[in-house]
């Protein structure tokens, strides 16, 4: 690992350790073992090393879509994908996505410092709202839309529908942050939830 990314690495766990406003330059140069002035040559301030952590983080993101084989970000292109998606299959992908964000170690740090920050900084509780309301539900209410115009679900508001299919993730999500030993109990109620969400929701059956 080079020291750039040595250094986004070591901000990283910081700032979920103490919290972004309780870390200084200079504690993170100490981290990697450089000098503060080194740490100038690849990011001119504190703030650039958390842009480049978001980066990093949402092209993480983008290659494990990839793994699944959808896109992850181009709503477009996945509402292809998900109208042809049998519902064990959508299960399957949904569950995969679920263990990513919740076991992926750039990702889970990412989140322990928004939850500890957000009551403390108003950019970065915008910067959580952004990553994990207003993004998540944009991308899915477009998909969701798509899915309508093409007869696969059907709905009379897609908003409240995108609703009530992201909540429920999230949350399940946020008691396993804190409660671990419930993962598997989650991941059972999931895969309920995805499949009362498919008969609610689809005109097709099996298909959501």
């Amino acid at each position: 690992m080079d020291t750039k990314h040595r250094i986004m690495e070591e901000a990283l766990t910081l700032f979920s350790e103490k919290g972004y406003a309780n870390v200084f330059v200079a504690d993170i140069a100490e981290r990697v073992g450089i000098k503060a002035p080194s740490l100038y040559k690849h990011y001119k301030n504190k703030h650039a090393i958390f842009d480049a952590i978001i980066e990093e983080m949402n092209r993480r993101f983008l290659e494990e879509a990839g793994a699944l084989q959808i896109n992850g970000a181009d709503a477009v292109a996945d509402a292809e994908i998900y109208k042809k998606i049998p519902e064990e299959q959508l299960v399957t992908l949904g569950t995969n996505l679920f263990l990513y964000f919740l076991h992926d170690d750039y990702t889970r740090r990412f989140r322990k410092m928004l939850t500890i920050e957000q009551f403390h900084d108003k950019e970065l509780a915008a910067a959580y709202t952004k990553q994990y309301v207003d993004d998540p539900l944009s991308y899915q209410g477009m998909l969701f839309g798509l899915m309508v115009s093409a007869g696969v679900l059907q709905t009379e508001n897609v908003g409240i529908m995108t609703l009530h299919f992201y909540a429920p993730i999230y949350m399940l999500l946020t008691i396993c942050d804190r409660e671990p030993e419930r993962e598997t109990e989650a991941l059972k109620t999931m895969e309920e939830h995805i499949r009362q969400f498919n008969r609610l929701y689809a005109r097709n059956e099996g298909i959501i």
